[in-house]
């Protein structure tokens, strides 16, 4: 572990963060606790870049669909997290007389006014949980620290995504672009539609604790809802907020399409190297299974197969997670297959994205195609 005054910050991070863009995926569980990269959670990559960062305070805002996360993460004991001060906090919605499941930030931290009160680190670092990355926070945390600012607030130079752009869409999700001046925001721009390279906000900030719980207390007063929003945006010119740039490998997950891409870059190796890097590993919950096993006959190429897998067809381009069965004579191709999918001999799959416990039967075939991708729900037969 590497060293840092573990009280200088914790981690705050909204697990529910744009699970309206990934709706199959989210029925049963939330966007941090999807499954990326064979064995991982979206989650992992957070949570391991801040142990590794030496915070060891980390919250985690849940409001639907978080019995997935509690499982996946339990005491925190994988992730050098389970202590009995600070260390892994899931927070539940906040109970009243009339239940009420937070909009936005605002409400959200509010309900966590008491937990921050009572800690003793200086800064909180806020982030959603729909990207992937592996980062040293202690950069963060120091540029903070060296500009003086108010907050300060990631970004990365990236296209807006393409599922924000549709026209006519549904989707009311937030996000946010700036507009940077001498590392300053001087303007936060709502939902943008700007062809190119933009600005493209992270959601990830960090302040000081007392100065979020002033804030924080102010807007929940006035019935705002969202930081950045209701916040950030009308207040440029009173609040100096620093803009901090990442230019590390990330994957952002907007939709199921987005979700495929990010999974099949990590076939290459130079980007695995990237998002594996330094050593840093991730964490994530320990599964004792055996070697992976690749019978006789059969035949593997471009792939990323976990651990208690048995492949006794043929995998191409293809990324298996833990206890994936490939039957005698079956065919995947280009395909994502979480955890305990069974392709039955003889089946035909490309494009395909099945969930956990799936079973695709004995010579059926299901194909998808780069823009489309067929998906199996969780505990399907087909």
């Amino acid at each position: 572990m590497l060293n840092m005054n573990n009280e200088e910050a914790l981690g705050v991070i909204f697990a529910n963060s744009y699970d309206a863009l990934i709706p199959e995926m989210v029925s049963e569980r939330l966007m941090a606790s999807i499954p990326f990269a064979g064995r991982y959670r979206v989650c992992d990559f957070i949570i391991s870049s801040m142990v590794h960062s030496g915070i060891d305070n980390i919250s985690l805002i849940v409001k639907k669909n978080y019995h997935s996360l509690m499982d996946h993460l339990g005491s925190g004991q994988e992730f050098d997290l389970a202590r009995k001060n600070g260390g892994l906090n899931i927070v539940p919605p906040y109970a009243q007389k009339q239940i009420k499941v937070y909009e936005g930030r605002v409400e959200a931290l509010e309900s966590l006014k008491g937990y921050l009160n009572k800690c003793s680190q200086k800064y909180v670092i806020m982030a959603d949980a729909n990207y992937v990355f592996n980062f040293d926070f202690r950069d963060l945390i120091e540029e903070h620290k060296a500009s003086g600012a108010d907050i300060t607030a990631m970004y990365c130079k990236q296209e807006i995504p393409r599922v924000f752009l549709k026209p006519n869409s549904n989707n009311e999700e937030l996000y946010y672009t700036f507009d940077i001046v001498d590392g300053r925001v001087k303007k936060v721009y709502i939902n943008a539609k700007e062809p190119g390279k933009v600005d493209f906000s992270m959601n990830i900030l960090i302040m000081e604790r007392e100065k979020l719980i002033r804030i924080v207390d102010d807007a929940f007063v006035h019935g705002y809802s969202y930081f950045t929003r209701d916040i950030l945006a009308g207040n440029t010119d009173t609040l100096n907020i620093h803009a901090f740039e990442f230019k590390g490998y990330a994957s952002q997950i907007t939709d199921m399409k987005s979700y495929f891409d990010e999974n099949m870059k990590l076939l290459d190796e130079d980007n695995r190297a990237a998002l594996f890097k330094n050593g840093n590993s991730i964490y994530t919950k320990i599964r004792d299974d055996n070697p992976t096993r690749y019978i006789n006959g059969s035949k593997a190429k471009n792939v990323m197969v976990a651990d208690g897998c048995v492949i006794e067809g043929t995998v191409e381009n293809s990324i298996l997670s833990r206890g994936v069965k490939v039957g005698k004579g079956a065919k995947v191709k280009n395909c994502i297959l979480l955890q305990d999918t069974v392709v039955e001999d003889g089946a035909n799959l490309e494009y395909v994205i099945t969930d956990k416990n799936v079973c695709i039967s004995r010579n059926k075939s299901l194909t998808g195609n780069d823009s489309f991708q067929v998906y199996v729900a969780k505990g399907q037969t087909v």
